[in-house]
């Protein structure tokens, strides 16, 4: 094919991401959204709107989004770089390099693992609520308070989404390297991959552009939020800033592409990151997962990434390995930009590799099996709760009153209930079949007795009250 026939081509491909970023936002009434593609060797980006509705700029490839979550891949790396230096066993107790960790058992503090907190399968709960300021012992401080956070199952029992795990391992990596969390990272990876503009720091932020995060009001306004991340003991779950373009950077390391990437990283230790390492039931974000990141087949291929959101903004990335494919996108508007986000990744993934992702189809309502599923299931920041009607059961989530009140910073709003389904089979499982988490799966548990226990969204075990 002639160079004039491939440069017809690509630029076809880059106006189609273009027009699906532009309906997609404009649909779900995103202010901004930036999306970075690497396909066939190459950097394809396309972005649209604002950074923020009060003092509107374009967003661009370069613009800055905290993306929450995926900050815990940056944890991981560093983690792994550790195990190469023979300065970190990944199956040796947290406790060898984090002495003086309590936990309500002390049983269980002494057998919790570092493959444990990577996989979220070492039974803390979702994270303390607390802020421990903004010094150099923030992270230390954090987990003098662990003493605290509920235990929800044996270490290695089941996965569920643990921020307070991943900060945990933040300070492990302070305790081996001798540096701040954040110099670690900056030092071992950001320097290293030129990711020179990803950063913690709200001073560095805010020399570049960024996005403002905004939330959807009631009556259908938005609103920016006046809140960028969390404290800094939150950091190593999910403090980071970046752009799509060094988003991309980043997926192509752990893709094994960047020129530089065996000098930060063994190509056998990226690997063994996207290896699975315990299943996950019921889950959008994974069928498995491996050391940090969510492991799921699609359409008969593996793809590996890891979401992130707070704030008003919404962050994906996704790597499809055996295809040399990765997208990352980022938006800024809740909760609306879940599903746009969604729609744009799947229209990547057809549109460039002929993957369809779609949802299964739910079981017509069982009026009588939804009376064993409708209560409240909680975590010490949020509530869900099922509530079953006429027409349907539906699930709805609340922050928590007293949460809301104390809380010093702007939260996310409560979601009104929203329907969803089970689905086939004798599993408990459901997806949410509306609104804006329409797509999501989850499963209720439960005891040896067959009650009903808790439920799972997310990854993320509520209990019932």
């Amino acid at each position: 094919m002639s160079n004039i026939a491939l440069s017809n081509i690509e630029a076809s491909s880059d106006i189609a991401l273009s027009e699906i970023v532009e309906a997609t936002a404009t649909e779900f009434g995103i202010p901004g959204v930036t999306v970075g593609i690497w396909v066939d060797g190459r950097e394809i980006f396309a972005s649209h709107g604002v950074t923020s509705i009060e003092n509107p700029l374009p967003v661009d490839p370069d613009t800055l989004f905290t993306i929450g979550s995926i900050s815990k891949s940056f944890t991981a790396t560093v983690l792994m770089q550790l195990v190469a230096e023979g300065k970190l066993d990944l199956d040796a107790p947290v406790q060898r390099y984090v002495p003086e960790l309590r936990l309500i058992d002390a049983e269980v503090a002494a057998a919790i693992t570092v493959k444990q907190l990577l996989n979220h399968s070492a039974g803390l709960d979702w994270n303390l609520i607390n802020d421990t300021g903004e010094g150099d012992d923030a992270l230390a401080e954090f987990v003098a308070q662990l003493a605290e956070i509920p235990l929800i199952a044996a270490p290695g029992a089941r996965s569920s989404y643990s921020q307070a795990g991943f900060n945990l391992l933040g300070r492990v990596i302070e305790k081996i390297t001798g540096q701040t969390f954040e110099q670690a990272v900056t030092t071992r990876i950001l320097r290293p991959l030129d990711l020179s503009t990803s950063s913690y720091s709200r001073n560095e932020i805010m020399t570049r552009r960024f996005a403002a995060g905004h939330e959807r009001g009631e009556d259908g306004a938005l609103s920016v939020q006046r809140s960028w991340n969390g404290t800094r003991a939150n950091n190593p779950g999910g403090g980071l800033s970046s752009s799509v373009v060094e988003q991309l950077r980043w997926a192509r390391f752990h893709l094994g592409a960047a020129a530089n990437g065996e000098t930060v990283l063994p190509a056998e230790l990226l690997n063994l990151m996207k290896q699975p390492t315990i299943e996950m039931k019921a889950s959008t974000l994974g069928d498995a997962l491996g050391l940090c990141w969510f492991l799921r087949d699609v359409d008969g291929v593996r793809t590996v990434g890891h979401g992130g959101s707070g704030f008003g903004q919404f962050s994906e990335l996704l790597l499809v390995p055996e295809r040399n494919f990765a997208i990352s996108i980022m938006s800024n508007a809740s909760p609306d930009g879940i599903p746009s986000n969604q729609a744009i990744v799947r229209w990547a993934l057809e549109h460039y590799l002929g993957v369809i992702d779609k949802d299964p189809e739910p079981l017509a309502y069982n009026a009588s099996r939804a009376e064993e599923l409708v209560g409240t299931y909680e975590i010490d920041a949020m509530t869900m709760t099922v509530l079953a009607g006429a027409e349907g059961l539906s699930l709805e989530c609340r922050i928590r009153p007293e949460i809301r009140a104390a809380s010093e910073t702007e939260l996310p709003q409560d979601h009104p209930a929203f329907p969803f389904g089970m689905l086939p089979g004798n599993t408990d499982e459901y997806i949410i079949t509306e609104g804006s988490f329409k797509g999501q799966r989850g499963y209720f548990s439960r005891d040896a007795s067959g009650a009903i226990t808790g439920l799972d969204l997310a990854g993320r075990l509520f209990t019932r009250a």
